[in-house]
């Protein structure tokens, strides 16, 4: 399925199927095309929809998991979506925690991949490092399991991003937020049904970090998939989807 993205005032995002709602969000360096295998899985029953997050357009004072979760709060109420399944990668992950807090009773349950909110390692002290494309080249394939999985397209995007000295402003400013912003003590608050799917041998949030968001949520499960990173929809789509579809049918 070709991507459309749709324009309405503030906000660029993808809109597709019927249904119940699922609103999916993407990490710092993610892009709508992150979702796609899942778009074109779940679009067939349900409505999909995935807001452009504005990291790079957000004044640099600004920037921060708090501003990012009023921008989806925001989207949210305009598009009138109302209880929403909410899945989230990486830093997504991390905003889908903060939306679910303060408005539990609009999320009927979260998928978590990969989550920010606990603890990730960084991708590198000077990252994002602007002009060396095989250093971005290492750092993208990092996040996969299978470096083969950065194709050109990805590297290129992630590369054209760091050559602006704005957008790594923001992006540096935005990390550090999340860094900061450990929700240990807020997470045992979210009562929400959670399926957690977590990449084995994912290097950024580790396997750890999923035994501990399961810890510390009362009604989560948690899933790992073999031989696969911090991107499990993108890296396994086809195990991603269907550890999804068993989940939702339970529910």
């Amino acid at each position: 399925m070709a991507l459309t993205i749709k324009s309405d005032k503030d906000f660029k995002y993808i809109d597709e199927g019927q249904g119940e709602v699922m609103l999916l969000l993407h990490g710092l360096f993610g892009a709508l095309s992150n979702w796609e295998e899942v778009l074109n899985h779940y679009s067939q029953k349900y409505r999909v929809v995935i807001p452009m997050l504005p990291i790079y357009e957000m004044p640099v004072r600004t920037a921060g998991i708090k501003t990012l979760t009023e921008f989806i709060e925001k989207f949210v109420s305009a598009k009138q979506l109302k209880n929403m399944i909410i899945l989230g990668n990486s830093l997504g992950g991390h905003l889908a925690l903060m939306y679910a807090l303060r408005n539990e009773s609009n999320v009927k349950t979260l998928v978590l991949t990969g989550s920010s909110g606990l603890f990730e390692n960084s991708m590198g002290a000077s990252y994002p490092k602007r002009g060396s494309y095989e250093y971005i080249k290492e750092r993208v394939a990092y996040t996969f399991y299978d470096p083969e999985v950065a194709g050109k397209d990805l590297v290129d995007e992630v590369f054209n991003v760091t050559r602006s000295i704005p957008k790594c402003m923001s992006i540096v400013a935005i990390a550090k937020s999340a860094q900061r912003h450990n929700m240990a003590s807020e997470i045992p608050r979210i009562n929400v049904p959670t399926l957690l799917v977590w990449g084995l041998n994912d290097t950024i949030t580790p396997p750890q970090v999923g035994y501990e968001f399961n810890r510390l949520m009362p009604n989560s499960t948690l899933k790992f998939i073999d031989q696969c990173c911090h991107a499990p929809m993108m890296e396994h789509p086809t195990k991603f989807n269907r550890i999804l579809d068993d989940y939702l049918a339970k529910q």
